[in-house]
Parts: structure tokens; sequence; C-alpha cells
């Protein structure tokens, strides 16, 4: 049995370790930049302009961007816990 086989694997930090600070400024302005790009897409629809893919492209990209800021603002990652049998 070697040395390696005994040691214990290396612990992931979340990005943002436990800066509830940064994950606050982080998350926010993603969410902020999120509204953004949903307003602006908006503005074109209502204006009567042609709904094309590019629309359709910049509403996705914005709900990804929302999903991505309150993913760093809950940080499921670092809250799980590992189950050893």
């Amino acid at each position: 049995m070697s040395s390696t086989e005994n040691a214990a694997p290396p612990t992931k930090s979340p990005v943002f370790g436990q800066c509830w600070s940064c994950r606050i400024l982080g998350g926010t302005g993603l969410i902020g930049s999120g509204a953004y790009v949903y307003s602006i897409a908006r503005s074109t629809m209502k204006r009567g302009g042609p709904v094309g893919m590019g629309t359709v492209a910049q509403i996705s990209f914005a709900m990804a961007l929302l999903a991505w800021g309150v993913t760093i603002i809950v940080d499921p990652v670092g809250k799980a816990k590992r189950i050893d049998e």
C-alpha cells in the first residue's frame, strides 16, 4: 500500500470562497446585466420590430445571466456534503 492511497482527496473551495459580500456583489451584477440585456430585447419587441433569432438569442442570454447570478448568490456547491459509505 502506498502513501497516496491513504491520502485524503484535496478539498476544493468555491470560486468566491466564503466571502458573502463577494457573492452578493458578483451575483447582483450578473442579475443586473441580465435584466439590462432582457430590457433591450423587450424594447425592440415593444417598438414593433421583427422578432428574429437575434432577439431570441438576447432573451436566452439574459436568462442565462440571471440564472448564473442566482447560482452565485445561493452557492449550492459550497453547501453540498459528501456522503461516505
